[in-house]
């Protein structure tokens, strides 16, 4: 039986806006690669863990994962900690 995790992808350092965060993610958590004897490569005979789906909203991805039998983990995301700040702070020591 497949396992996945359920995400909501946060945002990177280099970012600054939130649009495209509205999506949640089933990822597939899948077994270590083995190492190929003759060349010394990684390799699997596993492909899920090149695969992620994407979803509107968490109840879609929770209802996918049912319907398909997989074994699922819902991560939940952290709140965002807004602080008010006025523009005189920036020059406040």
């Amino acid at each position: 039986m497949k396992k996945a995790k359920i995400y909501k992808p946060s945002k990177t350092a280099m970012q600054s806006g939130l649009k495209k965060f509205d999506k949640w993610i089933i990822e597939f958590i899948t077994e270590d690669p083995g190492k190929n004897p003759l060349m010394g490569w990684e390799s699997s005979s596993d492909t899920y863990s090149e695969l992620n789906l994407e979803f509107k909203s968490k109840d879609l991805a929770i209802e996918y994962a049912k319907k398909n039998n997989i074994l699922f983990e819902v991560i939940k995301p952290q709140k965002r900690k807004i602080t008010k700040k006025s523009y005189a702070d920036n020059f406040i020591k």
